[in-house]
């Protein structure tokens, strides 16, 4: 499970950063890619990568500004063309599918594949297969803004094999049943699965969490989180412009981070005004303030590794 920044600007592009995208790479737990976001110029951010837009199959749209959603069309239409024939489920809040299907109507573009609506009125769960849960809290924006946190279901533990193989019990169908805990009899001994299986490996959790004031309800997408992507628009000597704005400073990151035991923190929403000197201070106070912070740039990718 890897994300992939495709852009970490706040507001407008400038000339180090891209407005708002990430990209989720399951490719091998379920061979999709999930995008978070998709502002303007998304598309053109992934021709950097070794990303194949017919492998995205989800977005999740966390709130209607334009550097967050402008890309969306382009996107689509550019994945039909490049051979995508698999739907695409979109998530976001109401007023999301007027938007993405006025634009294509308008453009008069034509999809290879069908799109599939689900548009937010309320937090909770929004998706859930049989490897991963998605579940999304409104949060405080000027218009409606939501966070996302994504948890990787726990895994039956491994086989210990190398015991099973000191009493003398084939490789096989036997392995099997063992490893689903059941109990077996072979050569007179009974064998009770559970004893030959480790704990479960745990799943990995993730939030994603964009523009937003500083405030209670981001939580519970943090809590016990393997990394916590947090916006982080200012730093933190601009907490009173920062809460004008309805966005969030350093420290309203590094606190979430601190308070629910996130073991990294991803700062994107970068503002512009942060370029040279004031950059590297922007970077210095994340990491004074939460150690395993990193502010990311375009284009880098974060390894969310599994811990059994």
């Amino acid at each position: 499970m890897q994300l992939q920044f495709l852009g970490t600007g706040a507001g407008v592009p400038s000339k180090k950063r891209n407005v708002s995208s990430i990209a989720l790479k399951l490719l091998p737990e379920n061979n999709q890619i999930w995008l978070f976001d998709c502002g303007e110029a998304t598309q053109h951010m992934i021709l950097k990568t070794p990303i194949k837009p017919r492998k995205i199959t989800k977005i999740f749209i966390s709130h209607l500004h334009g550097d967050h959603i402008l890309g969306i069309p382009g996107f689509l239409s550019s994945r039909s063309h490049q051979g995508g024939v698999e739907p695409v489920d979109i998530y976001g809040p109401v007023g999301l599918e007027e938007y993405v299907r006025t634009t294509l109507k308008i453009s008069q573009s034509k999809l290879g594949y069908q799109l599939i609506f689900h548009e937010l009125t309320h937090d909770g769960v929004v998706y859930e297969d049989n490897q991963f849960i998605v579940s999304t809290v409104k949060l405080e924006h000027i218009i409606p803004s939501y966070g996302f946190r994504i948890v990787e279901k726990d895994t039956v533990g491994h086989l210990d094999a190398h015991k099973l193989t000191e009493l003398g019990i084939p490789a096989g169908p036997l392995y099997g049943k063992i490893k689903k805990g059941e109990t077996i009899t072979y050569g007179g001994k009974t064998i009770c699965g559970s004893d030959f299986i480790s704990p479960p490996v745990k799943g990995r959790r993730l939030a994603i969490i964009f523009d937003t004031r500083s405030c209670q309800q981001r939580y519970s997408l943090a809590k016990d989180v393997d990394v916590l992507v947090h916006e982080a628009t200012f730093m933190s000597e601009e907490q009173n412009l920062a809460h004008s704005y309805y966005h969030s400073t350093i420290k309203d990151a590094t606190d979430l981070a601190i308070k629910a035991d996130a073991k990294h923190l991803l700062l994107t929403h970068i503002s512009s005004r942060y370029v040279g000197e004031s950059c590297s201070r922007f970077v210095a106070e994340a990491k004074s303030l939460f150690k395993q912070t990193k502010v990311m740039n375009d284009l880098e990718c974060f390894e969310i590794v599994r811990e059994d």
